[in-house]
């Protein structure tokens, strides 16, 4: 046990949608090392090389292979656990596959967002929904400035829109089915969104994700194509948006309305950098020096070039703040690579960084002054 949270996840029965990616596969391991009970519902690992199977998670949890657009199995999950906290990671969330495959992205990430509130609110169990949805939610016109919750949902491409919708949703269960006086009985679901920013961290294999395309490039010796090497993007490490999901759960958990809707998690603005300084930093990293990146010719769709998130909110209210600059995030998720490819154990790589997090976390929490509400 960390200590991070007073224990307050032991024991705890918690369902993670999406716990086979990149990202669910990081919160699997940092809730069970804080001694969770976990369930996780997804399809099977997307990528090979896998996280989840690396880190044998399947061995850790409860884990159920399942589609998110399956509403009827979904239900029957949630009532064969009970859990009582939910964090809804399961998407399509890659945003050039959405343009070649939008009527799935949107049947996924809508309409999976639909089954599963709908079905989190006939199971008395639950307490807590977390719907992760993503810094792409927000109607993006390219200006530079730094997006805040209050900001209108949107998107360009079905990717983004397709999370600006599930917010839509979120927001309408939130005033139509949670946190109100239903048969005089008051309803105890805490409702939330969440937005990060472009998370990095070992693991991740994704097609058309940046720093997976990267790291496949230094493998086989080739040179880095960018598609936009001037776009700006709030990098950080996954670990910093996974410490406020916990942070925010654990305060819907125990304060319950007052801490419901959506939430900004975004690095320090300093962190927010174009593309192209990121693969430089890579190449460097690596010690690949000779490798040198080039731009696709080809002709690409449209992706935002500007993006920052406003995480004023989560700073004042949860006590919530990045531990580990960009230049931090990128070196630690280098070594994950090169575990992996050296050999090493990965795994073991990946529980120390999230020992190194929480002792980062440690500190600042003592320095913070809300204390109360960690």
């Amino acid at each position: 046990m960390s200590g991070l949270f007073n224990d307050f996840y032991k024991n705890k029965k918690i369902l993670i949608t999406g716990h086979t990616g990149f990202k669910g596969s990081w919160f699997s391991l940092w809730l069970c090392r804080l001694g969770a009970e976990v369930i996780g519902y997804a399809l099977e690992p997307p990528t090979e090389p896998s996280l989840f199977e690396i880190c044998g998670l399947s061995k850790k949890l409860t884990s159920v292979i399942s589609d998110i657009r399956q509403f009827d199995r979904l239900k029957d999950v949630l009532d064969k656990y009970q859990p009582e906290i939910v964090f809804h990671m399961a998407a399509q969330s890659l945003v050039r596959y959405s343009y070649k495959k939008p009527t799935m992205t949107y049947e996924t990430n809508v309409m999976g967002t639909v089954n599963l509130l709908e079905a989190c609110r006939h199971i008395p169990s639950v307490r807590v929904i977390a719907n992760i949805t993503s810094d792409k939610c927000y109607e993006n016109h390219g200006e530079e400035k730094r997006y805040k919750e209050s900001d209108p949902m949107g998107g360009h491409d079905p990717y983004s829109s397709s999370k600006g919708c599930s917010e839509l949703v979120t927001n309408a269960y939130l005033k139509s089915f949670f946190n109100i006086d239903r048969n005089n009985k008051k309803n105890s679901v805490s409702l939330a969104s969440v937005r990060s920013g472009n998370v990095i961290g070992g693991g991740d294999w994704a097609e058309d994700r940046f720093v997976p395309d990267c790291i496949k490039a230094f493998i086989k010796n080739k040179r880095v194509i960018i598609r936009y090497p001037d776009a700006i993007r709030p990098w950080q490490h996954v670990l910093e948006g996974l410490y406020g999901y916990l942070l925010l759960a654990k305060c819907l958990y125990q304060n319950g309305p007052a801490f419901s809707g959506p939430w900004n998690f975004g690095p320090n603005d300093a962190d927010a950098k174009p593309v192209k300084w990121l693969v430089e930093r890579l190449v460097e990293l690596w010690g690949k020096e000779n490798i040198a990146w080039t731009v696709d010719a080809g002709k690409n769709p449209h992706e935002a070039l500007y993006l920052k998130l406003d995480s004023s909110k989560a700073r004042t209210k949860l006590g919530w703040y990045p531990q580990w600059g960009l230049q931090t995030a990128l070196t630690k998720t280098v070594e994950c690579y090169k575990a992996y490819y050296n050999n090493e154990d990965m795994a073991e790589v990946i529980l120390r960084q999230i020992g190194d997090y929480e002792a980062e976390a440690r500190k600042a929490k003592v320095k913070c002054n809300d204390l109360q509400v960690l």
